[in-house]
């Protein structure tokens, strides 16, 4: 492991330093999938969780396994947001039965070898209050508590928080350790040129991690529609794009803390349609009318060099509407570009790793978060609530 990893201010107990045969072992992972019809529709976030899976089975572990899915009313038990499909996915992955267990206050009997999955957390009234008599149920449950859902580290949930509290063990999983150890690469020493890439909707979105990044990082790519901001504060016309225009002083000062190369040229529309065709734009062309939807070539090309000298690259977020092809050709060309780099590539985020799988660079980026909320505001610099706690179950 890297010393990033395990030195302050990450340092956390690791599952590696115990002995787990013969115990009952609690696995908090973040299996908060797309289904489809009651089916799993991308399994990226399962199979990432399969080798913690593995590696307790492996050592003669008890398996028992926890997650949330969607967003339920406290306490309502929603048929459509069972983990059943969940369960059944990583019976197949792990090539053995995948018990779900609806009711499990009272206890869950579990033999060494065997694995159960609770049913969504969030079924339960207390979860999200983090209800210390839940934490508490959740911990009796097992010997050890292992806490590998990096996803939900931000929030302060009986079953990623209470629990580690309540808990007689409690330890990071190897999913999380490797959370930190990327992250950590960015944070504490990253090689340089740093290159950071935000895009997204709004800056008020991501207002804090675009100050962060602007104090960190030797240049900050903008994209979507928090360049239309950008733009607006260098005094280009940006249409009837999406566009914050009391944040452009935000803007400016992200841009006075470090080098922001702004698009040159653009893509636009008069109508966000998957039909309407894409018209290339300088970026003082831009009419009325019009809507920014994409980078423009000219563009890409100047981004390139940046790019191909970065010694760390943290990317989070797409440059335009990719969904629609005619307004994906920057991204595209963005996500080619990091793959092709010799730098060290984190990218996280929902939509940025949905870019990384449809332009098929998944093998060629360094390391993909499994992090939305959490992977920015651990790059924020911010203190995320079930890191506190296991790191105070460091120095108990």
């Amino acid at each position: 492991m890297d010393d990033v990893t395990r030195a302050a201010p990450f340092a956390v107990p690791s599952l590696a330093d115990l002995d787990l045969a013969g115990k009952r072992v609690l696995i908090r992972e973040d299996l908060n999938v797309p289904l489809d019809g009651g089916v799993v529709a991308n399994a990226a976030r399962i199979d990432a969780a399969l080798p913690t899976i593995e590696r307790c089975l492996a050592e003669g572990a008890a398996v028992l396994l926890a997650s949330h899915l969607g967003r339920p009313d406290p306490g309502h038990r929603d048929p459509d947001l069972s983990l059943k499909p969940i369960a059944d996915t990583l019976g197949t992955s792990l090539g053995r039965p995948v018990r779900l267990v609806e009711r499990w206050r009272a206890g869950v009997a579990l033999e060494p070898g065997e694995v159960a999955l609770l049913e969504n957390l969030r079924f339960e009234a207390g979860e999200t209050a983090n209800d210390p008599a839940l934490a508490a149920d959740l911990a009796a449950l097992c010997d050890i508590f292992v806490m590998d859902a990096f996803g939900t580290a931000h929030r302060a949930h009986a079953s990623t928080y209470g629990v580690v509290e309540a808990a007689a063990c409690a330890c990071a999983g190897p999913l999380l350790e490797a959370e930190l150890e990327a992250l950590g690469r960015i944070v504490a020493n990253p090689v340089r040129p740093l290159v950071a890439v935000v895009g997204g909707a709004k800056v008020s979105n991501k207002l804090a991690i675009l100050e962060s990044l602007s104090a960190r990082a030797d240049a900050v790519i903008v994209g979507g529609g928090i360049a239309n901001t950008f733009l607006l504060a260098r005094g280009h016309p940006v249409g009837a794009s999406l566009c914050e225009p009391d944040l452009v002083d935000v803007a400016r000062r992200v841009m006075a803390a470090s080098d922001v190369p702004l698009p040159v040229d653009l893509m636009t529309t008069t109508a966000v349609d998957a039909g309407e065709p894409a018209r290339l734009r300088l970026c003082e062309d831009v009419g009325s009318g019009e809507i920014i939807l994409d980078v423009g070539p000219e563009t890409c090309r100047r981004l390139q060099p940046l790019l191909e000298d970065a010694g760390t690259i943290v990317w989070n977020g797409p440059l335009g509407m990719f969904e629609f092809d005619q307004f994906g050709e920057g991204t595209r060309q963005l996500a080619e570009m990091i793959a092709a780099s010799a730098a060290f590539s984190v990218a996280g985020g929902g939509d940025t790793l949905a870019a990384i799988d449809k332009y098929g660079v998944r093998e060629d980026i360094s390391y993909l978060s499994t992090g939305g909320g959490a992977f920015l505001e651990f790059l924020e610099g911010r203190t995320l609530p079930a890191l506190d706690a296991l790191r105070r179950a460091l120095k108990a």
